[in-house]
């Protein structure tokens, strides 16, 4: 999942640590768009800019979330 600073978790962690609520941003996530398989133009496709292999953790504090996001999961992620 992604948002719109391109902040990416996985589905598991928005839908069941993070509420839905970005803990960089604190806006909400959409499901990430993949990267054509086939250069469709100038170059830009996954043979060009593969995907990283090494994923890249960086742990939330569950109740520094939490105190965070408590406002804010309140309002939907287009109104935040």
């Amino acid at each position: 999942m992604i948002c719109s600073f391109e902040c990416t978790f996985c589905r598991d962690c928005v839908d069941e640590v993070l509420g839905d609520v970005c803990p960089n941003c604190g806006g909400g996530f959409s499901p990430r768009p993949v990267r054509p398989a086939k250069d469709w133009k100038d170059g830009n496709f996954l043979g060009t800019y593969p995907a990283g292999s090494h994923p890249h953790h960086h742990p939330v504090d569950p109740a520094a979330h939490e105190q965070f996001s408590a406002p804010i999961r309140k309002l939907p992620p287009q109104d935040r």
